[in-house]
């Protein structure tokens, strides 16, 4: 159903589609029962290539565009399944690709495409900071050959699962740089070697089964040479990795409008009641055709912001409206889909409620719906800045 015959990554969707229905519904639905990690679903995605995607062809990977892998999230949350177990690799991989010094892409990116070794999480929230990211208080001070990282995250995913993080840290001190931006650094950390000295995980507990933490770094040594980049450019780095983030989130957000949409269609066509079926009446037909009418929409903006980003043109405003459609049409279709399967809903065996939980998610993370409107209003009309 919704297919496009004149799709241009028909190959792409076949592909992970048929890899997807290795892993049905009572596969994810174990998963998020058990409060498990997807583990043969990943390993399946990284044996056949898709996790590295991204990774030019030179060091192992398939050399495709931001595109490419955006359909891939896409497909996989539309099959049921959830992108949020793998999607870090994606989005981190930017970091690394375009910032990353030779030497580092030589050893690290090969290991990543054969499934070696993962790139799934990235260090950057804090406590009491949140988006405010350039008032982050994680240091890392330079003492010989080393930095000595001292602080705390939060809300980050995927560490027990991942070999390397992406890590954001202060530099220089905030009272010595001329603009709040600069002054950050951005260091690639081997998560095993640093949970043997100096980094704690602690795991949060939460409604979505996205396996997440808070870390404490006491005292973190990490070797200059897994500094990415320059010192003190580490904001502008990590963007490269948000924008890219807030793409594949909306791609995902679209694959779960999918879902919903389809759910709920092919269910009120069955539903009888009063003697017809619920998809007959126009107070059911509307909702779900105003959601569709909204995912085709963010649709467009997701593709416009992918071929900005593949094109190396700045593509910030066009990644937040993408995130910001997607979100609010994925949760309309989810509102829609559970509304009318009435208290089938909630039962666990139509996953409804999972999908549902699972993009919830998305109007707070990874940056909340507001902090959208208040970039456009700023960046993009002109208005005066709020904060």
């Amino acid at each position: 159903m919704f297919d496009h015959s004149s799709d241009p990554y028909q190959d792409i969707r076949d592909a992970i589609r048929a890899l997807c229905e290795r892993f049905p519904d009572e596969y994810h639905r174990r998963i998020d029962e058990e409060r498990a990690y997807p583990e043969e679903f990943v390993s399946a995605l990284t044996e056949a290539g898709w996790m590295a995607a991204l990774i030019p062809e030179e060091y192992g990977g398939s050399g495709l565009g931001l595109m490419e892998a955006s359909v891939i999230m896409e497909e996989i949350n539309r099959a049921g399944g959830n992108s949020g177990a793998c999607h870090g690799q994606m989005y981190n991989m930017n970091t690394l690709i375009h910032h990353g010094s030779e030497e580092q892409r030589q050893t690290y990116l090969p290991k990543i495409a054969s499934g070696e070794l993962r790139l799934q999480s990235m260090g950057v929230t804090e406590p009491t900071t949140g988006t405010d990211t350039t008032q982050l208080k994680t240091t890392a001070v330079k003492k010989g050959d080393r930095y000595v990282v001292n602080g705390q995250k939060v809300w980050i995913s995927r560490v027990q699962h991942s070999d390397l993080m992406i890590l954001l840290a202060r530099t220089t001190p905030l009272s010595e740089v001329r603009k709040k931006s600069e002054g950050l650094s951005i260091f690639l950390v081997d998560i095993r070697e640093a949970m043997k000295s100096g980094m704690t995980v602690q795991p949060i507990p939460n409604m979505v089964n996205h396996e997440t933490n808070e870390l404490f770094f006491d005292n973190l040594e990490i070797p200059e040479e897994n500094l990415i980049g320059e010192e003190g450019k580490g904001f502008k780095y990590v963007l490269t990795g948000l924008n890219a983030e807030r793409t594949l989130i909306a791609a995902e957000c679209i694959g779960d409008g999918y879902w919903f949409t389809e759910r709920v269609v092919n269910y009120t066509k069955e539903r009888k009641v009063f003697g017809r079926p619920i998809g007959q009446n126009q107070g059911v037909q509307f909702p779900i055709a105003e959601a569709y009418i909204e995912i085709e929409a963010a649709n467009l903006m997701r593709y416009k912001a992918c071929e900005l980003f593949d094109a190396g043109q700045p593509c910030g405003a066009e990644a937040n409206m993408a995130k910001y459609l997607a979100a609010k049409a994925s949760w309309e279709a989810a509102n829609a889909c559970l509304q009318f399967h009435g208290g089938f809903g909630f039962a666990s065996e139509y996953d409804v409620e999972r999908k549902f939980r699972e993009t919830r998610l998305y109007q707070v993370a990874p940056i909340s719906t507001n902090l959208i409107l208040s970039y456009v209003a700023e960046h993009i009309l002109g208005l005066p800045r709020s904060f």
